[in-house]
């Protein structure tokens, strides 16, 4: 879990960094952030986008994983398989990001991330 933790906020970092860097540039306004674009005409550039998608996906899918992880800790039932199925989910997690912030070939950031939603389904049923 600390390892998914610590991915969220590298992932948040570089989502302000290019934040930081669009308003700067006067690529947008502070007002487009207001309401994340809604009600101004400005369009963010695809950078910032990506990176602000990424930041919350990170607060979808991984909150299952938050879960029984620590319903497994909490009930005393981790085990070697267990611990296996989550280093699994936190790796395909961390190349579903890399996906995403790098190249970002919808296909295969959707196959991480199915694979990603196979360990957790395998975590539940274990």
């Amino acid at each position: 879990m600390f390892t998914m933790v610590i991915l969220t906020l590298i992932i948040a970092g570089i989502a302000l960094k290019a934040r930081f860097v669009c308003v700067r540039s006067r690529q947008v306004g502070l007002d487009y952030f207001r309401l994340m674009g809604a009600n101004t005409s400005s369009q963010a550039p695809e950078n910032v986008i990506t990176t602000t998608r990424a930041f919350s996906n990170m607060f979808e899918i991984p909150v299952l994983f938050y879960v029984i992880a620590t319903l497994a800790i909490a009930m005393d039932q981790v085990t070697p398989y267990s611990l296996v199925l989550a280093w699994s989910f936190v790796i395909s997690r961390c190349i579903h990001t890399w996906i995403h912030l790098t190249y970002n070939n919808v296909i295969q950031r959707m196959y991480a991330f199915w694979v990603g939603i196979i360990f957790i389904l395998a975590m539940w049923v274990e």
